[in-house]
């Protein structure tokens, strides 16, 4: 119940400074990003249902195995297709037209059916790497949220089951911190949670 308050209570701050975008321009990008387990996709569903917005998720973009080269996963941040995001994502929302893309779901390593995007005043991405510096022009507003590390694998383990945590633990946590660290996206995010 805590962490549902203190969620809600960082939507209210977050919606607050979307509005007082949305007098300076239209449309508002905003992005995210954080550890795994600290409740980024709870925050995103948060907001939209709040205020009407896009939400783009960046697990959506992670590398197909073909693109996970050892060159490119010692990049920091190497392991989501940025370069994806950028050309079938941010491209078409600067246009303002109606778009698709395909997600690439992990799990059973091909492409999902084409989830549909109509413009709107705010648009969202949620998930570690959405402050990707490739990405990181493109957004009004950069958010950080937080978590310890007991409570984050914890979370994974609830969420996702403790042979997961553990891979989470050995790689994907390793690789976040490295991207975290590279491109110091916590401290440069206006907003930290």
């Amino acid at each position: 119940m805590r962490q549902v308050n203190r969620i809600n209570e960082y939507a209210n701050k977050i919606i607050s400074e979307i509005n007082r975008l949305l007098q300076e321009k239209k449309p508002v990008f905003a992005a995210i990003d954080g550890r795994c387990g600290a409740g980024k996709t709870t925050l995103a569903s948060i907001l939209q249902e709040h205020i009407f917005c896009n939400v783009i998720h960046m697990d959506d973009f992670f590398l197909t195995p073909d693109m996970r080269t050892e060159e490119r996963m010692k990049i920091p941040g190497g392991n989501v297709d940025y370069e994806r995001v950028l050309s079938e994502v941010i491209e078409p929302l600067k246009t303002g037209k109606t778009f698709s893309y395909r997600p690439y779901q992990c799990g059973v390593q091909s492409f999902g059916e084409p989830i549909k995007v109509v413009p709107a005043a705010v648009t969202v991405f949620e998930g570690s790497y959405s402050c990707h510096p490739a990405l990181w022009d493109f957004y009004d507003l950069h958010i950080f949220l937080d978590v310890d590390g007991d409570t984050q694998i914890k979370r994974i383990a609830l969420r996702n089951g403790e042979k997961s945590a553990e891979i989470f633990k050995k790689r994907w946590i390793p690789l976040e911190e490295s991207y975290f660290g590279e491109y110091q996206i916590k401290s440069r995010c206006e907003l930290k949670f």
